[in-house]
């Protein structure tokens, strides 16, 4: 007598087995980082993402055949899974960076290069570089070498978004010096336990951004 099949539940969290993978238990990342946390970034943020490597503005192989022939619906299902988990971030690797390096990078990050038309992360990515719900990521709880590979990629045109493209207008502001230095001090930062993607901006972005519809 056959035994009887496994049954498997239908759930979101069954269905995402394909993006853990790759992104970690519960999407928290790899111990290496450079898969990144996908867990409790901004809805919009995640769904414009899945929908920039379905429409070809992202090129990562993998993640082209996973989304290419599912729904925009769909791919928002997926974003709001991922949206509403609350998981703890891990301690920042230790840095090997010195301390010039880290100085360059928190100016950038804070303050931005007003000589070089170059805005502070923080005027976007919100003042806790959390986020901005629902459509700006954060940039803590990053690895160094994906961050360095994420702007590496705006600056070559590798990575694209939505017109207007403002990620990619303030890469190409960045030295290579700049983008080790901003990469270096966002990695070193630890997260606050509890902290989430900021509500609303607290002014007028600096750039217009494609990606946050007015």
């Amino acid at each position: 007598m056959s035994a009887e099949p496994r049954r498997v539940p239908d759930t979101m969290a069954v269905r995402a087995a394909a993006c853990t993978g790759c992104h970690g238990k519960e999407g928290r990342s790899t111990p290496e980082g450079y898969f990144p946390r996908i867990a409790g970034k901004p809805v919009g943020y995640l769904h414009n993402q899945l929908l920039n490597f379905r429409d070809g503005r992202r090129n990562y192989p993998l993640m082209v055949y996973l989304v290419e022939d599912l729904t925009d619906e769909y791919l928002l299902e997926f974003a709001r899974y991922f949206a509403s988990l609350d998981i703890p971030y891990p301690p920042p690797q230790p840095t090997t960076a010195s301390q010039q390096v880290l100085s360059r990078g928190e100016a950038l990050v804070r303050h931005g290069d007003p000589t070089n038309k170059i805005p502070a992360c923080a005027e976007c990515h919100g003042e806790k570089l959390l986020g901005v719900a629902p459509y700006v990521p954060g940039l803590l709880g990053l690895s160094r070498d994906y961050l360095y590979g994420q702007l590496g990629f705006w600056k070559t045109g590798e990575r694209r978004a939505n017109a207007p493209d403002c990620m990619a207008k303030v890469a190409s502001q960045l030295t290579p010096d700049d983008v080790g230095a901003v990469s270096a001090w966002l990695a070193a930062q630890p997260v606050a336990p509890g902290a989430k993607p900021a509500a609303s901006f607290r002014g007028r972005l600096p750039l217009a951004c494609g990606s946050v519809p007015e």
